[in-house]
C-alpha cells in the first residue's frame, strides 16, 4: 500500500512539474517573441505565478508530508501574493512613464492619466 502511495506521487509530481515547464517554457517564448513591452510583461507573470505553482506544488508531493512541504507551502503563499503585486507596480509605472500598449494612440491615453473630476470636495 505505501508503494503504490509513493508511486501515485510520483506520477502526480512528474505530471506537475511537465505542466509546470510548459508554462514556463510558453513564458520565456513569449517574452523573447512578443512585440511590446506589455505583451512580455503578460508574459513574465505566467511564468512566476503559474509556472513556478505548479513546480513548487510537484516539489511538494515529491517531499511528502516534512517541514520541507511547510516551507514550499510557504515560499508559494509569497510568490503567488508578490509576484502579481510586482507586476502590477512595473506596468503602473511603465504607463505613468509613457510607455503606450501596441496600438494606442497618444490621445487615448489622456482618457485614462486625467484626473477625476472633482465636485464638491468629492472625487467623481
Amino acid at each position: 500500500m505505501h508503494e503504490l502511495l509513493g508511486m501515485a506521487a510520483d506520477i502526480i509530481s512528474i505530471f506537475l512539474f511537465i505542466i509546470g515547464g510548459g508554462f514556463m517554457l510558453i513564458g520565456a517564448i513569449g517574452i523573447i517573441r512578443l512585440p511590446d513591452f506589455w505583451s512580455r510583461l503578460h508574459a513574465a507573470g505566467i511564468i512566476d505565478t503559474v509556472g513556478a505553482e505548479l513546480i513548487l506544488t510537484g516539489m511538494m508531493f515529491q517531499a511528502g508530508f516534512t517541514q520541507v512541504t511547510v516551507k514550499l507551502i510557504l515560499i508559494g503563499l509569497f510568490l503567488f501574493v508578490t509576484s502579481p503585486t510586482s507586476t502590477h507596480a512595473l506596468a503602473n509605472a511603465a504607463f505613468t512613464a509613457g510607455i503606450m500598449p501596441l496600438g494606442m494612440k497618444r490621445n487615448e491615453s489622456d482618457k485614462v492619466l486625467k484626473p477625476a473630476p472633482v465636485r464638491d470636495g468629492v472625487k467623481t
